[in-house]
């Protein structure tokens, strides 16, 4: 069995498949802004008494959360213009943000939805005896104790995103794995290509995990005193 490995090509394609990473982290950052909007609204409404527009987001968010992100990439770019004829001018990376946007916000509105049921309503029923509105119980109260119990979960999702960015090459985008795909193919080093790809997956993982803990810790220490 052959086992060599060339090592010299290994260090010699991280320069090219580095340059893609801004591109790659775009994806991901301008996916995850949007999904904390949309996640956010959903979780407020799931937790309304307002009819339709409740039943509308659970539907929303079972349906997001169903569907394959390649599926969904699909129905996107290359399904809706076919309704819509106005949308064929879409680009592939509004299609991408977009459908990337739309799923992780359906996974974000739970977490949301979840970490705002866990602080207390004795909390709130305070803030109002005090003389606050119900918004200002939420924005001064609420939401600060709901973001420090969501960050976990949403820097998981943010992980996710940044992986699944892998998924936009399928559009034609050349991203980070796009990049790596163009590279195997032409040279035909197969392992050492996809091993770069993976280590840098690795590190900007890392890195995510390292910002995440960072944070929580700035945002124990009102509650630690």
């Amino acid at each position: 069995m052959n086992l060599e490995l060339d090592f010299g090509y290994f260090i010699e394609i991280f320069p090219a498949l580095l340059k893609l990473i801004p591109f790659t982290l775009f994806l991901a950052v301008i996916s995850m802004f949007f999904s904390v909007i949309g996640g956010l609204i959903l979780a407020l409404i799931t937790r309304s008494n307002i009819p339709v527009l409740k039943q509308l987001a659970t539907i929303y968010i079972s349906f997001f959360r169903a569907i394959p992100t390649l599926v969904q990439l699909f129905l996107i770019y290359y399904g809706l213009p076919q309704i819509f004829p106005g949308l064929t001018g879409m680009t592939a990376v509004t299609a991408a943000i977009l459908g990337l946007s739309l799923k992780q916000s359906a996974f974000l509105a739970e977490i949301f939805r979840a970490a705002l049921n866990s602080v207390d309503k004795g909390q709130v029923e305070a803030c109002l005896s005090v003389g606050m509105t119900k918004t200002q119980a939420l924005r001064r109260v609420v939401l600060p104790q709901a973001t420090r119990n969501a960050i976990p979960a949403s820097s998981n999702v943010f992980i996710g995103l940044i992986k699944e960015t892998s998924l936009a090459f399928t559009l034609g985008i050349v991203e980070l794995f796009a990049q790596g795909k163009i590279l195997a193919a032409s040279s035909l080093k197969f392992f050492e290509t996809y091993l770069a790809l993976a280590l840098l997956y690795w590190v900007m993982i890392i890195l995510v995990t390292l910002i995440q803990q960072v944070v929580e810790k700035r945002m124990e220490k009102p509650y630690i005193s």
